[in-house]
């Protein structure tokens, strides 16, 4: 297999299914069942967010991204595995 097979492959395995928080952590669930978590810390805005603020997000069309539209902010499925 190509390095860019390799690569478009792992690609479309980071795919956002789901979202989990914490009072410290987020959590992506992945197209494949993998679960990513990084902490909230990580996210100025976000840690600063209250619960409700959220617990409103929604996963952005073909799952590259999540996004909160109260906080006008989100992140990238991509930029979790930097």
């Amino acid at each position: 297999m190509s390095t860019l097979g390799k690569i478009t492959e792992e690609k479309i395995l980071r795919i956002a299914r789901n979202v989990r928080l914490t009072d410290t952590m987020l959590y992506i669930v992945l197209e494949d069942g993998r679960e990513i978590g990084a902490p909230l810390s990580r996210f100025a805005w976000l840690a600063g967010a209250t619960p409700a603020q959220r617990a409103h997000w929604s996963i952005e069309p073909h799952g590259f991204a999540v996004y909160w539209e109260e906080l006008d902010d989100g992140i990238e499925v991509e930029h979790l595995f930097e």
